[in-house]
C-alpha cells in the first residue's frame, strides 16, 4: 500500500550536513519541507570528517581567499550557536623549512588571523619548542613552531541538531528512506520514496534540492537527468590511536609532499590522525582505508614525534568520500573545497537545485546561499535567520560551556563526572529532557560499559532517529571507542529489542 506524504515547498534529498542545513534554513523561513535520507543521518561523508570547524589554512596557498574568509567568519558564528558541540582548539605547527619558509608560514597565519575578523579566538603566537611544553613530545630537530586557533566539532551531532530543528519547526524528516525516482509534472516534482520497511511513499514538491553528497549524480539520474559528470570523489582516511602527548593542544604537521596532517586530541585519551587525499572511483558506500594510507599517516607522525604510535597501535580507522566539484585540477589536494550550485529550471517547470562540493565549516552559509538562489521561485518567504539562532541545546547563556557544565554538576552531583561531561557536550541544554525525573545513578538504567547507560540509548531512539546500535555507538555518540567488543555486542542485542522494525 502506498502512503501519500503530501505537498511541500521543498523536498531535500540528502541527510548530510548540507541537506540538513538547507532544510533547517528553509523551514525557518516559513516553507514546508521534507528531508529524506537513504541511510542514517550523517552516515556518509558528514560523520567521517576531520571533526574541525576551520578556515582552511592550507587553502591560502591556492589563493582561495573568498573560501577561507567565509570559513573564518563561520567558525565564530558556529562557535556561538553550538557551544556544546563546538569548542576552541589550539594547533601547534612545527616549522619545517624543507617544506615552507618561515616568512611564508608567518604571512599565512597573519592573513588567517585577520581575514575573517576574528573576535573570540586568541591570535597566533610563536613557540620556542626547546622551552615550551608543546615541544616536549617532538623531536629536537624541530626548534620553532607557530600556534594558532581553530575549532573542534562533533560532526555527526551537528547534522542531527540541524535535523532536530527541522522537525521542531514543522518539517518532516525521514531517515532510511531513499529516493527511487523523481519526475516533473509542469510546476511540480512528483517523487517516489521507499521507507525503511519497504513501503512505497509518494510526495509532491515545488522545488527539488539534491544535496546527496557523493550520490548527487545518482539522484540526478533518478530524476531523469543525464548531465556530464561534475563530481570528483576524493577519499580521506583517518586513524585513531592512544594519545601520545600531554596537553590539550593539537598539531599540524607538514609532510614532504607539501600536504599537511592533523594530529588532534580525541575522546579524552585518544588521538585522531588524518587525513589522506586520494582519488576515488567506485561506490562511495564501499570506501575503506588501506594499509598504504595507515603507513603514510604514521610515517608523517613518526617524522615529528619521539613516541609516535606503530601500526599495531591503531585502535580504529574510518574513511570518507569528499564529493568535490570537478574543477579539472590534477592534484587532488588542490581541488577546490568551495561549493557550486546548479539550478535547472526550464521555463514553466519545477526547478531543481543540485549542490556540488562544500565543507562542514561553511554548511550554514551554503544553506543561506542556496535559499538566495531559490528566492525567485519562492516569493514572499522571509530572509536569513540562522546566523544568531542557537542549534538545539546550544542556547547556553553567553555560550559559556564551562559555567554550564559547572551548574549541571551542582544541580546533579550524583552524576559521574565523565557522564555529566559527555551529556553536557552532546545535548547542551537538552540534557534536562534526557535527565527528566532522574535523581540517582540507578535512574540511568543499565550500564553497558564505559559511560553508556540505558537512559541515553532510549532517549536517542525516541528523540534522534537512532534505529540500530551503530547509530548510537558511532554517530549520536562515540561510545563505541570506549567499549570492549563483548560490550558492544551486548548493547546491540539489547537495542534490537528496544527499537521496533520499521514499516
Amino acid at each position: 500500500m502506498t502512503r501519500e506524504l503530501g505537498q511541500f515547498d521543498l523536498i531535500v534529498v540528502g541527510g548530510g550536513v548540507n541537506g540538513a542545513g538547507i532544510a533547517r534554513d528553509a523551514v525557518g523561513r516559513g516553507l514546508s519541507v521534507l528531508l529524506c535520507e537513504k541511510d542514517d543521518l550523517a552516515q556518509g561523508t558528514s560523520s567521517r570528517s576531520g571533526k574541525l570547524v576551520h578556515g582552511g589554512l592550507r587553502y591560502l596557498e591556492y589563493y582561495a581567499f573568498r573560501l577561507v574568509r567565509e570559513a573564518l567568519i563561520e567558525r565564530e558564528v558556529l562557535l556561538r550557536v553550538a557551544p556544546h558541540i563546538i569548542w576552541p582548539m589550539r594547533f601547534v605547527l612545527p616549522h619545517s623549512p624543507e617544506q615552507r619558509p618561515a616568512w611564508m608560514v608567518r604571512s599565512g597565519l597573519f592573513l588567517y588571523d585577520h581575514l575573517g575578523g576574528r573576535k573570540i579566538l586568541p591570535p597566533t603566537r610563536s613557540l620556542d619548542l626547546l622551552k615550551a611544553p608543546e615541544g616536549t613530545p617532538l623531536r629536537k630537530t624541530f626548534r620553532r613552531a607557530f600556534e594558532y586557533s581553530d575549532c573542534w566539532v562533533d560532526d555527526a551531532r551537528l547534522v542531527v541538531l540541524n535535523a532536530l530543528d527541522v522537525r521542531k519547526r514543522g518539517g518532516m524528516v525521514l531517515t532510511r528512506t531513499p529516493l527511487t525516482s523523481a519526475r516533473r509534472e509542469a510546476n511540480t516534482w512528483r517523487v517516489d520514496l521507499r521507507s525503511a520497511g519497504g513501503r512505497s511513499l509518494k510526495a509532491a514538491g515545488r522545488i527539488l534540492v539534491n544535496a546527496a553528497g557523493p550520490w548527487v549524480e545518482d539522484v540526478l539520474h533518478r530524476a531523469g537527468r543525464n548531465a556530464a559528470s561534475r563530481v570528483r570523489l576524493v577519499k580521506g582516511s583517518h586513524i585513531v590511536t592512544r594519545r601520545f602527548w600531554n596537553g590539550d593542544q593539537a598539531y599540524l604537521l607538514q609532510n614532504n609532499d607539501k600536504r599537511v596532517i592533523f594530529v588532534n586530541p580525541y575522546e579524552g585519551d585518544l588521538a585522531l590522525i588524518g587525513t589522506t587525499d586520494i582519488p576515488f572511483e567506485g561506490r562511495a558506500e564501499d570506501v575503506r582505508i588501506d594499509k598504504g594510507e595507515v603507513e603514510y599517516l604514521l610515517a608523517v607522525v613518526d617524522r615529528y614525534f619521539t613516541a609516535a604510535p606503530k601500526i599495531g597501535e591503531v585502535v580504529h580507522s574510518f574513511s570518507g568520500v569528499r564529493p568535490l566539484f570537478d574543477d579539472k585540477t590534477a592534484n587532488p589536494s588542490a581541488v577546490t573545497r568551495d561549493y557550486v550550485f546548479d539550478i535547472e529550471a526550464p521555463a514553466g517547470q519545477a526547478p531543481m537545485l543540485s549542490v556540488f562540493g562544500g565543507k562542514i565549516t561553511t554548511y550554514r552559509r551554503l544553506a543561506e546561499h542556496a535559499l538566495e538562489k531559490l528566492a525567485p521561485y519562492l516569493p514572499q518567504t522571509s530572509g536569513p535567520w540562522t546566523e544568531r539562532a542557537a542549534l538545539p541545546g546550544g542556547d547556553i547563556p553567553n555560550a559559556d560551556f564551562a559555567l554550564f557544565l559547572q551548574e549541571l554538576r551542582r544541580r546533579r552531583p550524583w552524576l559521574p563526572e565523565a557522564v555529566a561531561h559527555g551529556y553536557a557536550r552532546r545535548y547542551g541544554t537538552r540534557v534536562e529532557s534526557l535527565l527528566d525525573g532522574a535523581k540517582s545513578v540507578r535512574d540511568l538504567g543499565r550500564l553497558f560499559g564505559g559511560a553508556l547507560y540505558e537512559r541515553e540509548a532510549r532517549f536517542l531512539a525516541e528523540e534522534e532517529w537512532a534505529i540500530d546500535a551503530e547509530d548510537v555507538l558511532e554517530r549520536r555518540t562515540k561510545h563505541a571507542l570506549h567499549l570492549a567488543e563483548k560490550e558492544r555486542a551486548d548493547f546491540a542485542a539489547w537495542f534490537q529489542t528496544l527499537t521496533p522494525q520499521p514499516v
